[in-house]
């Protein structure tokens, strides 16, 4: 299961306790797990299996949370996937190793999901076999949805009803759910049991399209226990979002947008409502354009530079609601510093992409800054007028 970094008794780090001491039972118990004689997920035998995922010889594909791996070593014997599959608890790991450590084709990682999803995408498809909901989705989603390359796939399974007959919440939040030990003994972890609806409006506010939610129920009488498969994709382009309808203050029609490109790739944050953006803002009274880029970058990220650094390309000009807002792209040519998060500031978590593996759900005026910048960039966006300075 995928593996926290926070504190102790947050919901994320319970779980990764519970795991750890699961894998520690079967370890002692020597548990051996039949072969997956197809993907199974969480009813076997019930519901599609690896057809779901598309053609998968010799794509790139990830299973997270993958526990004893069984799956992942199924796809790449009988489909031809090459496969990283990511487990973060030690004897969860040590059971796949001991089994599948040799499969060619299969690269076992013990690593916390979400920093593995950070380095080491882009992957064509990722898939999640009742991993997914013990995890934050407001951690997760946004790491899987940049993890994932453009056109891929995702599908993963989620409790729906537990065995009590107790259905799916529709806060985001978690709750507690029991997990049985074989041959006895009983813990409990922390699972975020969302409604479709909640999961389907989380996917796409990271930018994923929500392509079909399956439904798994038991054949048993009395079995209450379901769950759903959500199957999405990241849209071959990257897709960016307007900005508010409500018009600005009166100094506020004009903001500038910093390109800061190097060695690691492009630099951008994530805004409370979810965009990624290039630090900016607007300009204030009295400074010049090239100030403005060198303050907002100050206090977004913590870099700093100097007017002489910053390059103007041209303005944008585009209107929402009748009221016409233009922004200036620059691009900042020296820095000095890491970028990280600020204190009171509505913009954070600071990464550097790849220009070929840039986020979904770009803030629009970012999205016609770097279009300005890199006409050939695949990113969709609300036309705007640019007119370019003379250089």
């Amino acid at each position: 299961m995928p593996h926290p970094h926070t504190g102790s008794s947050d919901p994320e780090s319970v779980n990764a306790g519970v795991w750890q001491a699961y894998g520690a039972h079967h370890l002692r118990r020597g548990t051996v797990l039949e072969e997956a004689e197809r993907l199974d997920w969480g009813l076997p035998g019930v519901g599609p299996g690896a057809e779901i995922l598309g053609e998968l010889a010799g794509r790139r594909v990830l299973d997270l949370g993958c526990g004893t791996a069984r799956h992942a070593a199924h796809l790449v014997r009988a489909h031809g996937a090459v496969v990283d599959a990511v487990e973060a608890s030690a004897t969860q790991y040590e059971r796949a190793r001991a089994r599948y450590g040799s499969l060619p084709g299969l690269r076992l990682v013990r690593a916390d999901a979400v920093e593995h999803l950070r380095t080491a995408g882009p992957y064509d498809v990722v898939y999640s076999v009742n991993a997914v909901p013990y995890l934050d989705p407001r951690r997760l989603l946004p790491a899987l949805a940049t993890a994932l390359a453009p056109g891929g796939t995702l599908c993963f399974s989620a409790l729906h009803t537990n065995s009590l007959g107790d259905g799916p919440s529709s806060v985001l939040e978690s709750r507690p759910e029991p997990l049985r030990f074989a041959g006895g003994g009983e813990h409990t972890v922390r699972m975020w049991v969302l409604a479709p609806q909640v999961w389907e409006e989380l996917l796409a506010e990271h930018g994923l399209r929500v392509e079909g939610v399956d439904v798994l129920d038991p054949p048993e009488p009395g079995n209450q226990a379901s769950y759903r498969i959500f199957r999405a994709r990241r849209p071959a382009r990257v897709s960016s979002r307007p900005r508010t309808g409500l018009p600005p203050v009166a100094h506020a029609a004009l903001g500038v947008g910093a390109i800061l490109y190097g060695p690691h790739g492009l630099l951008l944050g994530r805004h409370r409502r979810g965009t990624w953006e290039l630090p900016g803002g607007t300009v204030e009274p009295g400074e010049s354009l090239q100030e403005a880029v060198v303050r907002e970058l100050a206090e977004e990220t913590g870099l700093v530079t100097a007017p002489s650094d910053v390059r103007l390309l041209g303005t944008l000009v585009d209107h929402v609601g009748g009221v016409v807002r233009m922004t200036v792209a620059s691009v900042v040519t020296a820095w000095r510093g890491e970028p990280a998060d600020q204190p009171d500031e509505r913009v954070g978590d600071w990464r550097w992409y790849d220009l070929e593996h840039l986020p979904p759900a770009l803030f629009v005026c970012s999205a016609q800054a770097l279009t300005a910048w890199r006409p050939g960039l695949p990113i969709d966006h609300l036309p705007a007028r640019f007119t370019p300075y003379a250089q």
